[in-house]
Parts: structure tokens; C-alpha cells; sequence
């Protein structure tokens, strides 16, 4: 008997008729002969609304024992629409049971908040389903050695779903959202947009990391490492629509590339509006420099993008990297505070109105021209790059924010995404 995952999201689960609509489209898969484990988010709005409270009593507290409260606060939102989908199940006719993570087990480090998975014991779920009964495993959420809960991070459902996946090595994990598959770049800038039938891994790993909503980027980590079959769907689609032709639907997320190599050049166009620079000014150029640098930044927990250093004079340099914006401002104090002195160099800037646009494709690896078509068509837009990235199947630049949408919309016609696929 096939076993099948299911993953929700929160505006899936959004109001009592969603959570109806979920409980019959799973209760069709169950009785289609599949065993179903079923990862939920919390309601759409519901985390946001726990964690503004927890803001409100303190609004700057941070500590390891508040992150440990904030993830005991946090995880309630799960839990109540775990139990709110069984209801309905059992309301449909289906033996239904819901687990918290920590009654799984899924076990994760104690790194509260931001959590990552160490194992799952699937002894339990196992026996549900042998038992015939359709299981529900909370998503974004675990306990910890000390038997703390813990969350994931903004997203981690999607994590625990490809995660309950691998560890029961399910035919398949569907992500349900909003959204009925993935883009070549997002239909609100550009409008012409067309969904992807076919997406591979190492394609979606980078959109994920570029900026694309879509898929959480740890959840495609481990789909590619555990090779976990995935597919991105509407849950908006009536839940009577055809199995087969629901299950064929949205846009597959491949391991097999041949196939895709001497097709499009580039799949897709990624941004992220949540970028800020941050340029360090007449730094010796010295060798160690960058580590003096980033090292603290690092110790920090402040996460480094694109980093680029310019050409020495007077054995001097400059030295500019990008950090998402919410950390911007506190990049920059500790710059000024504990490298700048220690350095010697002239100043600290930042610029928070940036944002970084970038093309991806495996065909990338086969093709030559292909950033050079990128740069001609930002430049025949008037749009100036500040910074540019590189690896082998994505080219990614840092522009000025207010040229976001014309340089999506440019590109996306320079590399033909607006013409139906083949």
C-alpha cells in the first residue's frame, strides 16, 4: 500500500470550511488505498498572533529561556489545527489520530526557534497506519534532549513534512499552498509567468535560497539529500478533482536532469526584496582581512550573502557584503563598535534599499553567454549592478530595489519564460 504525505499550509487550514476541505481531499487519498500521514500548519495569521503577544509582554526581551517559551508559545498553533483536522477526519468517516512532534518522536537539537532535526522514531505512526488510521503529525516542531519543544523556524512545516517523508520513505510528499505549483518567477511582477511542470533539486534548492516563496529552503535540503519524491499543488483545486489527474498536477520537483539539459537555458527568475549592503571603507588590504571582518558578523549569528572586494590602492580596499535587512542596522553597529577601530579603516556604510534578482537553470552549465545576456538586458534597462554572484547554474546581481520589477519582467523576456514551454 502506498504511503503518501500530505503537507498544509496555514492558509489551507485558514477557516473551519478550509480544514473540511482538507479532511475530504485527504479522506479521497485514504480511501484510494493509500496510507496517509497528513503535516499541517498552524492557521493562517495564528503564529504571527501568539508571537505578537509574546512581544507585547517583552517587547525586546531576548534569551535562551524566552526563545524556549516563544517555542512552547509558537507550537500551541500547531497543535490546535492537528487536532482540528482529525476532528474532521473522524467527522468524514476516517479513524483519525494527531501527534504533537514530541509524541512522534521527532527529535531535534536544542537550538530554540531555528531547531534542526536529529532523528524520528516511526514506530508509532507505523502502527496507526497499519491500524488503518489516516495520522496527523504536527508540522515546525519537535522536542529536544532535555525533552524541550522546540520549533523550526518561519517555514518549518515544510521541513517536517519532507523530514516524516524520508524517515518513512513515503512514495511521494505534496506540499498543498496557495499556489498551484512553481513559477518562473512570480505572476505579481510578471505577469506572463507560466508554471513549471518540472523543476530539478539543485534548481529549486537555489530559488528556494534566492527569494522564492515557494518552498522552504530546508525542506528542499532534505528532500535532496534523502531523495524524497516532492510535488508542489493547490489546495484550492475542488477536493473531489480526479486522483490521477490530481496527482499528476502542480509542478515535480526531479532528480532526473538529463532530460532537461538541452532544453531551457534558464528555468527561472528569483529576487528577494529582504537585502541590505553593507560596505566596509579603505580596509588594509592585508591577507586575513576578510575574516577580520565577517568573523565577528559570524559570531554574531548574522548570516553573509554576497560578498565582494575591490581592487587594492595605496594598499588600501573596500570590502562589501549583503545581510538580510532586518539585520542591516545591527551589522552596522557591530562594525563600528569591534572591527572598524581594531582595523584601522575609514568608515562603515549601509544601504537598506537594495535587492538581489537572479537567473536559474542547469542549462546554465551547458550554455556560454548566458550572464553576459543578463547584464546587456539590465543595461539596456538603465539599471546599474552593484554587486554580482556566481555559481554554476544561477547568476545573481544586487540592484537598486526601486528597478525590482522592471529588471524581473526584463529578464524574464530575455531568456524567453514568457513563451509556452515545448
Amino acid at each position: 500500500m502506498p504511503l503518501i504525505v500530505h503537507k498544509y499550509g496555514g492558509t489551507s487550514m485558514g477557516s473551519p470550511e478550509r480544514i473540511r476541505n482538507v479532511a475530504k481531499r485527504v479522506a479521497k487519498w485514504a480511501r484510494a488505498g493509500h496510507q496517509m500521514v497528513v503535516v499541517p500548519s498552524a492557521m493562517s495569521g495564528e503564529t504571527n498572533r501568539l508571537l505578537a503577544l509574546a512581544k507585547e509582554l517583552a517587547p525586546s526581551r531576548t534569551s535562551p529561556a524566552y526563545n524556549r517559551e516563544l517555542d512552547m508559545l509558537a507550537a500551541t498553533g500547531e497543535q490546535a489545527s492537528s487536532a482540528l483536522l482529525a476532528i474532521a477526519l473522524q467527522a468524514e468517516g476516517m479513524e483519525s489520530v494527531s501527534y504533537a512532534g514530541w509524541q512522534v518522536p521527532i527529535r531535534t537539537d536544542s537550538s530554540y526557534t531555528k531547531a534542526r532535526i536529529e532523528s524520528i522514531d516511526d514506530q508509532r505512526v507505523r502502527a496507526d497506519l497499519n491500524a488503518g488510521k489516516v495520522v496527523i503529525v504536527t508540522g515546525f516542531q519537535g522536542i529536544d534532549e532535555q525533552g524541550h519543544i522546540t520549533t523550526l523556524g518561519r517555514g518549518g512545516s515544510d521541513t517536517s513534512a519532507v523530514a516524516v517523508a524520508a524517515a518513512m520513505k513515503a512514495d511521494e510528499c505534496l506540499i498543498y499552498t496557495d499556489v498551484d505549483g512553481v513559477y518562473t518567477t512570480d505572476p505579481r511582477v510578471a505577469p506572463a509567468a507560466r508554471r513549471l511542470t518540472t523543476v530539478s533539486f539543485e534548481e529549486m534548492l537555489e530559488m528556494a535560497s534566492l527569494g522564492s516563496k515557494v518552498l522552504q529552503i530546508r525542506s528542499v535540503e532534505f528532500a535532496g539529500k534523502y531523495k524524497v519524491p516532492m510535488r508542489v499543488l493547490s489546495s484550492f483545486t475542488p477536493w473531489d478533482i480526479d486522483i490521477h489527474e490530481e496527482a499528476k498536477s502542480g509542478t515535480l520537483i526531479t532528480f532526473e536532469e538529463d532530460e532537461k539539459m538541452e532544453q531551457a537555458v534558464v528555468s527561472g527568475i528569483a529576487f528577494n526584496r529582504d537585502e541590505a549592503k553593507i560596505s566596509v571603507l579603505g580596509v588594509p588590504d592585508t591577507p586575513g582581512i576578510a575574516y577580520r571582518i565577517l568573523g565577528p558578523v559570524a559570531d554574531a549569528n548574522i548570516e553573509v550573502d554576497v560578498i565582494i572586494q575591490n581592487l587594492s590602492k595605496d594598499g588600501k580596499t573596500d570590502f562589501s557584503f549583503t545581510v538580510h535587512r532586518n539585520d542591516h542596522a545591527r551589522t552596522i553597529e557591530l562594525l563600528k563598535d569591534k572591527v572598524l577601530p581594531a582595523l584601522g579603516a575609514q568608515e562603515v556604510v549601509g544601504d537598506a534599499k537594495i535587492c538581489k534578482v537572479s537567473i536559474v537553470g542547469i542549462g546554465m552549465r551547458s550554455h556560454v553567454g548566458v550572464a553576459s545576456t543578463m547584464f546587456r538586458t539590465l543595461s539596456e534597462e538603465g539599471i546599474n549592478i552593484q554587486m554580482i554572484s556566481t555559481s554554476e547554474i544561477k547568476t545573481s546581481v544586487v540592484i537598486d530595489e526601486k528597478y525590482l520589477e522592471l529588471a524581473v519582467r526584463a529578464l524574464h523576456t530575455a531568456f524567453d519564460l514568457d513563451k509556452p514551454a515545448e
